[in-house]
């Protein structure tokens, strides 16, 4: 006797499930509510609500829609032809003329922006409060890899002379920069170095989880050198300062990211570099990559710089055709058989 083939219920027979009809006001209090509720970074929630504006401001001015359900996947399509291709850079900023700047996004920047997009409906989805994710088949924008955003050693020696090292600013922005190539630092927990954080016995910088990107404690290892010079700014706050910020304004303020970044383009001109986008990320890309070539291996490089993922570390230590045509002319294993 044949058994009965068992058939299978995929769906309940009263299983249609109602979504709520959200305004785009609605929908973005509700992402920010629960993601201030995850512990999620002020910084970043910033973010969200910025990047959303951008994109509701276009939005409003090209199509009539009310409700965040009415959007499809062609919309964000339409919007990533226009940040590439129509819209003005700084457009809207409070002290940047953009009438003076160019036109169109850098491939980067236009994926920070859909990162950020991607973030808050793939949030909207999880909760089911949306039922498609008009993002879930937008990608992100592809890019070239720069294999120039290191700086050389005739780079490095060149910015090193130019701050006036009489000057108290000038002085704190040599101090910073032998930070950033000693340490890799990023930006954030350059300018949020305290003096408590500073072990100069066994000299080491130890960064809280609560400034950290990833929120996981670091140990960074510094230099003699470089402690010394830290020591002597220290002592030159502590006359002048009551606070324990190691870098500072000139009136005793905390330093800006945006600030600090300035004076690095500043220190670049004045060394004639040119062609190159000068920050405290890319000396952060300059250290690993010469980490990575004086001998350190890509484990101990990972845990110094933070990375969670070793993949992301790999994109900072891109080598030049110079630095390729040594080790190859080093490591090729015909040096072995030829006569």
């Amino acid at each position: 006797m044949a058994l009965k083939k068992r058939t299978r219920i995929n769906k309940l027979a009263n299983s249609s499930k109602t979504y709520p009809t959200l305004s785009f006001d609605q929908a973005i209090d509700v992402v920010v509510s629960g993601k201030r509720a995850e512990g999620v970074r002020d910084r970043t929630i910033k973010d969200y609500v910025k990047m959303w504006g951008y994109f509701t401001d276009w939005l409003f001015a090209n199509y009539e829609v009310k409700t965040v359900d009415e959007l499809e996947a062609d919309v964000f399509r339409n919007y990533i032809n226009f940040m590439k291709y129509d819209k003005k850079r700084y457009d809207g900023h409070k002290y940047i003329d953009a009438g003076k700047q160019g036109i169109g996004l850098a491939d980067t920047t236009i994926n920070i922006n859909l990162r950020c997009l991607r973030s808050l409906f793939n949030y909207l989805q999880r909760e089911e409060l949306i039922e498609v994710n008009p993002m879930e088949k937008v990608r992100l924008i592809r890019q070239d890899v720069d294999l120039t955003n290191c700086l050389t050693d005739d780079d490095v020696k060149a910015i090193l002379k130019q701050p006036n090292l009489k000057d108290f600013v000038g002085y704190r922005d040599f101090v910073a920069i032998n930070l950033l190539l000693d340490s890799g630092l990023r930006i954030n927990e350059l300018i949020e170095l305290r003096a408590a954080d500073i072990d100069f016995q066994s000299r080491f910088i130890t960064l809280q989880g609560e400034r950290n990107k990833n929120r996981k404690p670091r140990l960074v290892p510094i230099s003699t050198h470089v402690m010394k010079l830290l020591l002597q700014l220290l002592t030159e706050n502590k006359t002048h300062f009551k606070t324990d910020r190691v870098f500072l304004s000139c009136y005793g303020e905390p330093l800006g990211m945006n600030q600090f970044n300035k004076r690095l383009k500043y220190y670049a001109e004045k060394a004639g570099i040119k062609g190159k986008k000068v920050t405290a990320h890319v000396y952060r890309h300059t250290w690993a990559k010469n980490m990575i070539l004086a001998g350190c291996d890509p484990f101990t490089l990972q845990k110094i710089g933070g990375w969670a993922d070793i993949r992301t570390m790999r994109r900072y230590i891109q080598m030049d055709t110079e630095e390729m045509r040594r080790s190859h002319d080093d490591y090729s294993p015909i040096n072995r058989f030829k006569k």
